[in-house]
């Protein structure tokens, strides 16, 4: 046993469990409950989950401060370098290290120990004399995911409790709510790629369920299930990327294992790249990627509550997630550190871009925020794809807090002010909100990459990622342009938000009020995080009276050292920086002076080719929709319909026409030869029978005892006769 590794790191197991055992308490038992108690249940549980993640992020601080020592062999790795390899495997049960430890940096100076993850696993069954292994692999990055899954998802309950007041389906909301957590959180601790799979596909069933939480309404359950049906699109890509890699790695699910076998020396690179196109398939499905985006924005019909923790913590990211974790093999497999464009650099780079245009052309603020998230993925993506995994996964961190605030925060707009999301009903709503407005703007600034909020600092790590010289001599200098546009992009949007929401004069029904405490106090929550957050991966060029301990502690505690390819870091870009922000106010000021100006060079450009046509691209959406609904679906279900009825027509109507004639041909020989033939004849004949043996026995009742006598008498003589002669 590892003494280093705490009791935390070693049941970390227990985390989901428990949320899982709150959906099944509140399933089966919560109809008994009052709404309070059965909120109280999932509230509970998340607090729970929350406070062992806590201890896992605390044990891991340690262990990577104080790692332990495990022995050794010298092996060579790809790359050229010599590194050290522990000398045991994985023990069922047992904590193990990665198989192949790597430098996290070509930094000499930067201060990286290597710190094993500590994994556990089981037997789980075994197939064709394969043992299938379950387990937990519990090192940063879950640690990070497992604080922030918890943290958002708590918040989400809590403030569920009085959005959802009253709601026909509050039990099974809360129910699929706990389940919804129990399947993110199983999936991010997950040891192999076979376990993750079984919590993606869990994550996808919830959001599924929750979406279509109000599946009354057509356009609801719709939403829903084009959720589920494009997500399966990719999903079966990501299937097959399982299965090639399991293959590829010698047969075996590990995810250590494949990452090892990535970044070794005899690693097939075709079937690496295969394996990484394949797995980016469900990536682009779940993160919400062009092409694959078009379901997100619809799955705005479900409760926002929901629409913050999918957009926020569980669904959507859970395909960054995949790539961050098994990042060795699009490392290698994409060549990421030698090349200067890759596809899944280019697919979260036309994201970006694509994501935020079409956030301009939406008047429900619910979806102006999912095109958001649509771009914010993006950059995510994007990052991952230029080799900055550190400032992708931390986006994903600091996005978490600042979108779900986003998202509570419209929720809080539209549960105040009539029950809308239409932004051209609202308006003014600053004097009568004013802690959903003030948590709305902080939480915006963190969005548009601000000073010195949280989205500064993981943004501009994103942009400056995109100018490093990898030790392959890959750079990725175009991608720079991208986030600045995006950046500018991201202020114009979001300003346009903010002043339809809240600036002007109130265009609704009724009287806006501010939202009960227990729905604002998780915005100030997520506005905290939003402010603070961004202080946790400080550029060493921040540094507090030259202690470096306090810089770069996100990547320091986070980023592995074990099977993970050679990345360098970039530096803290002043100019970088200052383009960015000097975008994000040219942005704001664009919009602004947009709207409160009664004459603008923007104004009417919407109708002025060739504007006008890129505005009508924008409001359908690129076409995609149409293209999907109306010729991919549209185009195979027409004769796949028209296929189904000939053969329903033909074939199915056939069987069971012919089986009809056979049946009533021998029910008819039956009948004539059978029930009329033999069955009547019997019956009838057993009655003319009797009747005519009454007919006989009918003369022998004559009343005469004369005439009883004498036939008793002759029976009575044939009777002994028979005793004489025959006895």
């Amino acid at each position: 046993m590892d003494a280093h590794a705490g009791w935390f790191l070693e049941h970390a197991w227990i985390i989901p469990a428990i949320t899982a055992g709150s959906f099944l308490t509140i399933l089966f038992f919560g109809k008994r409950f009052s709404e309070r108690i059965t909120s109280g249940i999932g509230i509970f549980a998340v607090a729970a989950c929350l406070v062992l993640s806590l201890g896992v992020a605390t044990q891991w601080v340690q262990r990577t401060n104080h790692p332990p020592e495990v022995p050794h062999v010298e092996t060579e790795v790809e790359h050229g370098t010599t590194t050290d390899q522990p000398a045991s495997g994985v023990s069922e049960g047992e904590h193990a290290a990665a198989l192949a430890p790597t430098a996290a940096t070509a930094t000499e100076d930067e201060e990286h120990h290597e710190v094993p993850p500590v994994v556990k696993s089981v037997n789980w069954f075994d197939f064709g004399g394969m043992k299938i292994e379950i387990g937990t692999l519990v090192d940063g990055l879950t640690a990070m995911m497992l604080v922030m899954v918890s943290t958002i998802s708590l918040l989400v309950h809590i403030y569920s409790r009085e959005y959802l007041r009253g709601d026909v389906r509050f039990t099974h909301y809360y129910a699929f709510l706990s389940l919804f957590t129990a399947s993110m959180l199983f999936y991010v601790m997950g040891a192999t790629t076979l376990q993750m799979l079984v919590g993606w596909e869990l994550v996808g069933v919830c959001s599924y369920v929750l979406i279509g939480h109000w599946w009354e309404e057509k356009q609801n359950g719709d939403a829903a299930l084009k959720a589920f049906l494009t997500n399966r699109v990719g999903d079966v890509g990501l299937l097959l990327g399982v299965i090639v890699l399991f293959f590829a790695a010698g047969q075996t699910f590990n995810v250590l294992e494949i990452d090892a076998y990535a970044l070794s020396d005899g690693a097939n690179q075709t079937l690496l790249l295969i394996g990484a196109l394949l797995l980016f398939a469900g990536v682009t499905s779940k993160s919400g990627q062009f092409p694959l985006h078009t379901w997100l924005p619809d799955a705005m019909a479900g409760p926002t509550p929901v629409s913050a923790l999918i957009h926020a913590a569980t669904m959507v990211v859970a395909g960054v997630y995949l790539v961050a974790r098994l990042y060795a093999v699009f490392f290698e497999g994409l060549n990421i550190g030698s090349n200067h464009i890759n596809y899944v650099a280019l697919i979260g780079g036309v994201t970006v871009l694509m994501g935020a245009l079409l956030a301009f052309v939406q008047n429900d603020i619910k979806k102006v925020l999912a095109y958001s998230t649509i771009s914010q993925l993006g950059y995510m993506v994007m990052a991952l794809g230029v080799g900055a995994w550190t400032a992708g996964v931390f986006h994903l961190f600091t996005h978490a807090f600042f979108k779900a605030g986003l998202f509570l925060g419209a929720g809080s707009v539209s549960h105040a002010a009539h029950h809308t999301f239409d932004m051209r009903e609202m308006g003014g709503l600053k004097k009568y909100m004013p802690s959903t407005f003030w948590t709305f703007m902080i939480c915006t600034a963190a969005l548009m990459g601000v000073f010195p909020l949280a989205g500064f600092w993981s943004k501009d790590e994103i942009l400056a990622g995109g100018g490093v010289t990898h030790p392959g001599g890959g750079d990725y200098q175009l991608f720079i342009v991208v986030g600045v546009i995006g950046a500018l992009l991201t202020a114009t949007y979001m300003t346009r938000a903010i002043y339809l929401t809240f600036f002007g004069e109130y265009r609704g029904h009724g009287t806006p009020h501010e939202s009960p405490r227990i729905m604002t106090w998780p915005l100030w929550v997520l506005a905290f995080g939003a402010v603070t957050l961004g202080f946790l991966n400080l550029p060493q060029a921040f540094q507090i009276d030259g202690v470096t301990e306090y810089a770069t502690r996100f990547e320091h505690f986070v980023e592995p050292t074990f099977a993970f390819p050679i990345i360098n870091h970039p530096e803290f870009n002043l100019g970088l920086a200052l383009m960015s922000t000097t975008m994000a106010a040219v942005g704001i000021a664009a919009a602004w002076t947009y709207y409160t100006r009664a004459t603008h060079p923007l104004k009417g450009l919407s109708r002025r080719q060739p504007f006008a046509f890129g505005y009508y691209a924008l409001e359908n959406k690129y076409g995609l929709d149409v293209l999907y609904t109306n010729y991919i679906v549209g185009g195979a279900s027409g004769p796949v319909a028209r296929a189904s009825n000939w053969v329903n027509q033909n074939v199915i109507d056939g069987v069971v026409n012919a089986a009809g004639v056979i049946a009533r041909t021998a029910a008819g020989g039956l009948y004539r030869g059978v029930d009329q033939g033999v069955v009547d004849g019997v019956v009838n004949g057993s009655g003319y029978l009797s009747d005519e043996g009454g007919e006989v026995l009918r003369h022998m009742q004559t009343g005469k005892v004369q005439q009883y006598a004498a036939i008793l008498f002759a029976a009575a003589a044939v009777l002994a006769g028979v005793f004489v002669f025959v006895v």
